[in-house]
């Protein structure tokens, strides 16, 4: 496998485009007036803190990924927009000493108005939502379903909104009234409407491959030249960063699940006292399971194997 040093946590392409924005993951730089360069570096967070290293091929792994989840999802729901373009080379970089860096981990996107809010859809109790429950029978504020135990399915998905938050800030749970505030109730409305069937249709799709999808996070941006404004998928779409992926074959009501996600560096977190710190690095056992959940994730839903 690859090795620590080959992990890319940082990006420098501002001598040929203007970087935008820093986030915890993704770099953001300028191609033209209409047009973005979302560059995934191989960074991780957790709990909302980036650790000091990365994992090797993670952000190729999200980017070809997200790809080809725009691409299957658009044909399975014809009405879907996403900002995604291509994941052509940008010009410039094209032979350049700095084409190997951008080759896989870059994605040209429309340029749109992003929404300030996270889309949560689970369609398992776990995490927050079952730490939430064993409190109040809630999830975001909202009653369930009584009698749930861990990692059980909801009768159906349920939307749960959160904040967006800045580098080096914590996303907060919020109820679907709290986002029609921020956001809008028609905007809202809509992004429920979209994120329940953008993950029904990536559930249904990842369980034929035998991956359980137990909650995802979209997010969502806003075509303005349009009247209304068109509300456009962005970001990345259902991958190991943005969702729980539990293997089938391993599912189990009432305990924690196996996963091929970053479960394991938050256990190694948490475990360890390490929960919410700022200047962690995993160590090199940590990286690896975590990588090869990445790339057992990416070879089921894809069907091709990571070269």
């Amino acid at each position: 496998m690859s090795s620590l040093k080959d992990a890319v946590t940082t990006t420098d392409f501002s001598a040929y485009y203007k970087h935008l924005a820093r986030g915890k993951v993704r770099e953001l730089y300028e191609i033209d007036a209409s047009t973005l360069l979302f560059v995934a570096t191989d960074r991780v967070s957790a709990y909302d803190v980036v650790l000091d290293n990365g994992i090797p091929d993670k952000g190729a792994l999200l980017t070809t990924l997200s790809a080809f989840w725009f691409s299957t999802l658009t044909s399975r729901i014809p009405s879907l927009k996403t900002h995604f373009i291509s994941l052509d080379m940008p010009a410039k970089l094209v032979g350049t000493n700095l084409a190997p860096i951008a080759e896989g981990r870059s994605m040209q996107v429309r340029r749109l108005k992003v929404v300030p809010i996270e889309s949560i859809v689970r369609g398992y109790i776990t995490g927050s939502a079952w730490s939430e429950y064993k409190k109040s029978g809630t999830v975001h504020g909202i009653k369930v379903q009584e009698g749930l135990q861990e990692s059980q399915a909801f009768d159906k998905p349920v939307w749960t909104p959160s904040t967006k938050a800045e580098q080096g800030e914590h996303d907060e749970n919020i109820s679907p009234q709290e986002a029609a505030n921020i956001v809008g109730q028609d905007i809202a409305d809509k992004i429920e409407r979209l994120s329940l069937e953008l993950y029904m249709a990536g559930r249904d799709y990842a369980a034929e491959r035998g991956i359980i999808i137990a909650d995802t996070k979209f997010e969502f941006g806003l075509d303005v030249s349009t009247s209304p404004p068109a509300v456009i998928l962005i970001d990345e779409a259902l991958t190991p960063d943005s969702s729980r992926f539990w293997p089938s074959s391993k599912y189990e009501v009432g305990r924690s699940q196996e996963s091929l996600d970053k479960q394991p560096l938050r256990d190694w977190l948490v475990t360890n006292g390490l929960k919410g710190k700022d200047g962690v690095a995993m160590p090199e056992d940590v990286v690896r399971s975590t990588r090869q959940g990445y790339v057992r994730a990416w070879e089921m839903l894809t069907g091709k194997g990571w070269a």
